[in-house]
């Protein structure tokens, strides 16, 4: 029973976590030309309006997909992650060197007069499975190997060329298929400069989409066979092999042909095209402007799939119909066709489909192969349409038999970057298309659904702004599919690691609210989200289409829990022209926050102030009037033992030692995190050697700070550089010096250490502000709310990166680290700012200046 979680906000309906049942194969019901025609006109009459978004639940992926194929289930890649191996040829985050460069391979094998093996995807077992070891003995041979006169392409490309072996990958050749109706999609992954003749050295390349970017994945042309046959994807001709080849380099970019059992069509298209998927449930949830949509998709190029439920106790079932359950098929065209029947003429959309199998294995209900239907139309439009009746796989279908028996479809809507020129001209149609990568960092931005509206806001923001409606909505809407895809996931399994349950919601804001970078708690708090994704699911992409008024909105992507780490892209498919935006702060400084400004206070001090600090830093510099970074870290450690993270020992100095001393010596002065409670703390550490001799107490003139400081250091921790592993660290300390270090001694003089204790003083009482609790660490959600307290603007990638960089594993942030952040951000700033003479915000910096500026810094 499903049941929701408690509501904790207003404004909104809580994300839910539920189920969702398998749905059953709907009874088969008998289809009458007569019923087709009237259904698609009464259709067309019904608007495009789509039906509202449900409320957001939490669905796991199989309970809601079929894992297509047959003996096709999921499993985990226990390989490497081989994606992390692929890239773009001579770009990427590798260096260029890394990536295996198939110009650069394929010369070095002619040169050499060798035929490539390639080491990263050997011809071993490991390479075809990872769960279980092989039933028999597979050979591994080359296309020459198998047959003679192999070749690439034999007559050009088709749809046929695709025929599913013993894998259970339907769904990727179902992909195949669909690309193949494209010439300039299917070169762009099958490039023509692969070849048996010219230049053939055993080594080819494909292209795939992944995550933003082309890769490039090379391969050698050994083959699995058994007794001389190939055991998985084939052409229909014996001696052609680019699709074999293909579906090698696809397994490749997965980690193993096993890894390629079971999946989704719509992943594969996105591979191949760069596009954004949407499903659609026929039985539940399908929108009355379906046909519509689907035209569309045909005019833009997209890509379709289609599948039946699978049967939980037969794999891949055949009904009485003649289509496969748990199977994937691809719809490779959709036609108005004229109809004339006895008793009614009209118009008839039908849709043409194709099962990878290839063979006798299709529809037997009307409009298939042969059947009386096809009377009905005239000859000119039967040979418009292709009509042919081989044993192919594939067949006709009227739409509104598809709706009855097929119960999801997919469709890949293409890039614009996909749709030619010439494609343009001829009356084909590109989305607008805006793209932005994210991250999910813990303690920053990974702030959870609505459920958890404190944290909800962290969440990365994103604004697109809708001017033009769609041509031809009666309403005046703007069509917008919204895409959120989470990255590195399925091929990091042999780690662990699983697709994260995700989702987002889209929010109507003002220019007003937007003043407000990123939109705050009291956003949320008090508005309803305008659309957002049907359910939180583990998903690879989770995706959907929106009628949305023309307006600014704000998308919020998200995982279902707080603090689950992941990177995403976020992509919006329009109409028209969608003016897509990070809704982020902008680095820079600005105003101190009121509430902590007055503990701040300049520097011009009375005279006998400042003739005791100087007596106080000369006494702790010692001979050389300078502070390095060890007596920095002895001094700090010490005057803000209370704020830093209580342990076993404090910072060195023995517990029960210090307890007696701070309430002798301090006594009962005010606190309040100034400079003044900084001095009083200094002058009383530095004057210990005097009350503790018998010479005069504080009436001495010679304090002894440093060698009392020393005596207090419990005896089994090393002195000199290697002092204490608590308290303030070695980094933050030499941090502080280099800040303010402007002659790199490596010291700071008096005026430094006087610009230093003002800066600390405000990172103290800013501390102080949010740390309610006096617990000594900051959640790293309110990183950056102190951080902007502290007169710093920073965006998420900076405060991920600062987050990664010092948050603890519980998502906190240590006094002593909440310093250092302050420190490198102030440093990183006035850096830049000293360069940046002409206030553009760009400066530039010659390699050896930035290597020293940073390595110091």
């Amino acid at each position: 029973m499903l049941k929701p979680l408690k509501m904790s906000f207003m404004g909104d309906k809580t994300c839910r976590v539920g189920v969702v049942s398998r749905q059953e194969c709907a009874a088969p019901v008998k289809d009458t030309l007569l019923a087709d025609v009237a259904a698609h006109k009464s259709g067309r009459e019904k608007g495009n309006t789509l039906q509202s978004v449900v409320e957001g639940r939490i669905l796991n992926v199989t309970d809601v997909l079929p894992r297509f194929g047959r003996h096709g289930r999921r499993r985990r890649n226990k390989f490497k992650d081989v994606s992390a191996e692929l890239g773009e040829r001579s770009k990427g985050q590798r260096p260029s060197a890394d990536v295996q460069d198939f110009y650069q391979i394929r010369q070095q094998c002619l040169e050499n007069g060798t035929l490539f093996e390639d080491p990263e995807f050997p011809a071993t077992a490991s390479s075809l499975m990872y769960s279980q070891r092989p039933d028999r003995h597979y050979e591994w041979l080359r296309p020459h190997e198998i047959c003679d006169g192999p070749e690439f392409f034999v007559e050009g490309f088709s749809r046929f060329d695709v025929q599913q072996g013993e894998l259970g990958d339907c769904w990727l050749l179902a992909a195949c298929a669909n690309l193949t109706q494209d010439q300039k999609m299917f070169l762009r992954v099958v490039p023509e400069d692969n070849s048996f003749e010219d230049e053939y050295a055993g080594v080819f390349h494909f292209r795939f989409w992944q995550y933003g970017k082309w890769v490039d994945v090379v391969i050698d042309d050994r083959l699995p066979t058994y007794r001389g046959q190939l055991i998985y994807m084939r052409s229909s001709e014996h001696n052609e092999f680019w699709s074999a080849l293909l579906e090698k380099a696809y397994a490749k970019l997965h980690g193993s042909y096993e890894s390629l059992r079971g999946g989704t069509t719509c992943e594969a298209m996105e591979d191949f095209t760069g596009g954004v998927a949407e499903m659609y449930d026929l039985k539940d949830q399908t929108p009355p402007n379906l046909y519509e949509i689907i035209e569309k998709g045909f005019k833009r190029n997209s890509m379709f799939g289609c599948s039946i439920e699978a049967d939980p106790h037969v794999l891949e079932a055949e009904t009485p119909e003649g289509l496969i359950r748990g199977h994937a098929y691809s719809i490779t065209k959709i036609q108005l066709v004229d109809i004339e029947t006895p008793g009614r003429s009209g118009k008839i959309p039908l849709i043409r489909l194709r099962n990878p199998w290839g063979n006798e294995a299709e529809w037997n209900g009307p409009w298939s192969d042969k059947s009386p239907e096809w009377r009905y139309i005239p000859d000119e439009q039967k040979q418009e349409l292709g009509l042919n009746f081989d044993h192919d796989g594939e067949f006709w279908m009227s739409y509104r038999d598809f709706t009855r028996y097929f119960d999801r479809m997919e469709i890949c809507n293409l890039s614009p970057d996909s749709l030619g020129d010439d494609e343009f001209t001829r009356g084909k149609i590109r989305w607008e298309m805006s793209m932005f990568e994210g991250e999910w960092a813990i303690g920053s931005t990974a702030g959870g659904c609505r459920n958890y509206l404190d944290t909800f806001w962290h969440n990365p923001q994103y604004v697109i702004r809708l001017e033009d409606p769609d041509e031809d909505d009666a309403e005046g809407n703007c069509t917008v599919i919204i895409a959120l895809l989470q990255k590195n996931r399925r091929s990091r399994r042999n780690m662990g690691v699983e697709c994260l349950t995700i989702g987002f919601a889209v929010y109507r804001v003002s220019e007003r609210d937007l003043a407000q970078k990123p939109l705050k708690l009291n956003f949320f708090k008090y508005n309803a989200s305008a659309a957002r994704s049907p359910a939180f699911i583990n998903l690879r992409e989770v995706s959907c289409r929106f009628k949305l008024p023309p307006g600014t909105y704000v998308i919020v992507p998200s995982t279902f829990e707080p603090n689950e780490e992941g990177e995403f892209i976020i992509r919006v498919f329009s109409e028209t022209a969608n003016g897509m935006m990070e809704n982020d702060e902008n680095v820079g400084v600005g105003d101190i926050d009121d509430r902590i400004a007055p503990d701040v206070p300049g520097y011009v001090q009375p005279s006998p102030q400042r003739q005791a600090m100087e007596r106080l830093f000369l006494d702790v510099a010692g001979a050389d009037g300078e502070v390095d970074w060890v007596e920095l870290k002895r001094i700090l450690d010490h005057s803000f033992r209370d704020d830093l993270p209580k342990t076993s020992s404090l910072n060195g100095l023995n517990r029960q030692a210090y307890a007696s001393q701070q309430n002798a010596e301090v006594g009962n002065g005010p606190g309040g995190g100034g400079i003044e409670d900084l001095l009083s703390m200094l002058l009383n550490m530095c004057c210990k050697g005097i009350q503790g001799s018998g010479d005069g107490g504080a009436g001495s003139t010679h304090p002894s700070g440093p060698a009392n400081l020393e005596s207090q250091i419990v005896p089994t921790q090393p002195l000199h550089d290697n002092i204490s592993s608590e308290g303030f660290s070695k980094d933050v300390c030499r941090a502080m010096v280099a800040m303010l270090d402007v002659d790199h001694t490596g010291k700071l003089g008096f005026e430094e250490f006087q610009q230093l204790l003002t800066d600390i003083a405000k990172w103290k009482a800013v501390f102080k502000l949010y740390d309610t609790e006096g617990s000594g660490r900051l959640s790293a959600f309110q990183l950056r709310e102190a951080l902007n307290s502290a007169g710093y603007h920073l965006n998420n990638r900076i405060l991920n990166a600062l987050v990664h960089r010092y948050g603890s594993r519980s998502g906190t942030i240590p006094f002593d680290d909440f310093i250092m952040c302050a420190v490198k951000i102030k440093t990183m700033i006035e850096i830049f700012r000293e360069r940046d003479t002409e206030g553009l915000n760009q400066a530039t910096f010659s390699m050896d200046e930035w290597v020293e500026k940073t390595l110091y810094s």
